[in-house]
């Protein structure tokens, strides 16, 4: 009887004897395969950007799977999730190894805690990425339509990693197109799970030179078709971002300049509350460089810019006040803190203040989606009795918006607010109750990636920042502590920025937003959209191939 998924073939011979070579070679080598397959394609992420290595290292993994196609359905399932999760173990340690930098910053209190992020976490991760391979192994044919089970399975397991236990989607696949602007324009219409399929389905299809038996094609349009067809797919949306980008103008928006303030404060110092004024007398003069701020309307600071909480420092608040001349409003990163009746510890929120020229709050906005391990602790109680804390070290942890709501800056568009990480999740970007026809101006995004040290990260977290921008047609402020700070126009370009590691200012003009984006008006739709597209067509294609 012929194995799930791969019906009698008169011509099996060969391609038996190569299918029993490949898996003859022994399991710790072909794991090794996986592990290192893996780890190379984290070079397709940022700050290297080398997309193609993915058109290596997928087929790797597709062959892997292929080696199953004999075996038990139950021991190829486990095989295949095997193979997955070392590719995945692979590519998030070595994409994801500069979160370990986070704990030599209170070395004496958090380095234990190092090979939990450093391994603990790709492990993790890397579950989704084997539970994707075991999908795919479900759904596997012997021809060239398997490329597409691989691409639908691991992009279903990418999404799920995107929303399970409050989500991670870090580097997803579909980052690595999008570090080519060209490319990364599809994702106004599709989105970053759509550039996830994309990828996964183009750069996968050198395996489709080969059968699962993992033999040559018999038929040379079956060998060659998938791999032309996905060369022509990717050179149409190529060339469709060359000419988005050619045609489409952003104007600015009238009577606004721009200031965004890069510190380049220690982390060790940022949050040592017998450093405020020195932390304050940095950002006041660094603020003040390139000519004063006369002429400058408004002007921007990082997340958690200060070592205190303003509303106990008037002395602080006094020197800001005194700093802003006459039409400049100041929008920056600081805590706050909200009593809560019948609980002596407040809750404190990490959050956005709009400052005006006398030093008072206008407005508001406070972070919605926060860093498991980073600003809060799960079951934090519990885990804070026997002594554990977050990162931050913050009392209870950091409490939550309810919401995301749009902050209200005088003399700007309505901005969507968007702290630290709160960028990567495309999902959660719009404001859910905003009123209808009601588009706001620009994205805002502070953050404070001086945790994370001159490493990958900050280059990584940028780049989604940027995609963001993109998607929703938007132009995107991002001012940090360290870098990287920009400003970008709604398609993506940077029209101004400050390097990784760079203390200074940034001046500029804002862009104006576009039309809302195709995937801006449906994005809650277009995952789903692109997923059952995509198993519809390997159904019929699997139907075929048994038919055959």
């Amino acid at each position: 009887m012929p194995p799930e998924g791969c019906p009698p073939d008169a011509s099996a011979g060969g391609g038996s004897m190569a299918l029993e070579r490949l898996r003859a070679v022994p399991a710790r080598w072909r794991a090794l395969v996986a592990l290192l397959a893996g780890a190379g394609s984290a070079l397709a992420m940022p700050p290297f950007g080398l997309w193609p290595v993915l058109a290596l290292t997928l087929p790797l993994l597709v062959f892997l799977i292929d080696a199953t196609v004999d075996q038990p359905l139950g021991r190829a399932l486990r095989a295949a999730f095997l193979a997955g999760w070392l590719f995945g173990l692979g590519y998030f340690v070595a994409g994801l190894w500069w979160i370990g930098e986070a704990f030599l910053v209170q070395a004496d209190a958090f380095l234990w805690l190092m090979p939990f992020a450093v391994i603990g976490l790709p492990a993790y991760l890397a579950l989704y990425t084997g539970l994707g391979c075991a999908l795919a192994r479900l759904l596997w044919m012997p021809g060239p339509g398997r490329v597409l089970a691989f691409a639908v399975a691991l992009t279903a397991a990418e999404w799920l990693r995107g929303i399970l236990l409050t989500g991670f989607p870090w580097n997803n696949f579909g980052y690595a197109l999008a570090t080519d602007l060209r490319f990364a324009q599809a994702a106004s219409a599709v989105g970053m799970m759509g550039l996830c399929l994309l990828a996964l389905a183009a750069l996968a299809s050198p395996a489709a030179l080969f059968d699962a038996r993992f033999r040559p094609q018999a038929s040379p349009r079956d060998r060659y078709a998938p791999l032309a067809l996905s060369v022509a797919v990717l050179g149409l949306v190529w060339a469709g971002g060359q000419w988005r980008l050619a045609t489409t103008e952003v104007d600015t928006v009238p009577d606004v300049r721009l200031r965004l303030m890069q510190p380049d404060l220690p982390q060790d110092q940022k949050f040592r509350y017998d450093a405020r004024r020195t932390v304050m007398d940095l950002y006041v003069s660094t603020s003040e460089s390139a000519g004063g701020l006369q002429g400058v309307t408004h002007l921007f600071w990082p997340e958690s810019a200060f070592p205190f909480f303003l509303e106990r420092e008037p002395e602080a608040v006094e020197r800001i006040a005194a700093m802003l001349p006459e039409g400049t409003t100041l929008v920056t990163g600081a805590a706050r803190f909200e009593p809560v009746p019948g609980r002596e510890r407040p809750d404190v929120f990490n959050s956005l203040r709009v400052i005006d020229t006398n030093g008072a709050v206008l407005a508001h906005a406070d972070k919605m989606h926060l860093v498991p391990f980073g600003e809060y602790l799960p079951f934090q109680e519990t885990l804070e009795s026997i002594g554990l804390q977050q990162l931050t070290r913050v009392r209870g942890g950091f409490a939550a918006a309810r919401e995301r709501e749009l902050l209200a800056i005088p003399g700007l568009p309505a901005s969507v607010p968007l702290i630290c990480y709160e960028a990567i999740f495309p999902d959660e970007v719009m404001p859910p109750a905003a009123a209808p026809g009601q588009r706001p101006g620009f994205l805002l995004n502070a953050s404070n990636d001086a945790w994370f040290g001159i490493t990958p990260g900050p280059y990584q977290h940028f780049e989604q920042a940027q995609l963001r921008a993109i998607e929703q047609g938007l132009p995107l402020i991002r001012v940090t502590n360290n870098g990287i700070s920009a400003i970008v126009d709604p398609v993506g370009r940077i029209t101004g920025l400050l390097p990784l590691g760079v203390r200074g200012v940034l001046d500029g003009a804002l862009p104006q937003a576009l039309p809302a984006t195709i995937y801006a008006t449906y994005s809650s739709w277009i995952p789903l959209i692109s997923l059952l597209t995509g198993l519809l067509l390997v159904l019929m294609l699997r139907q075929r191939d048994i038919q055959a």
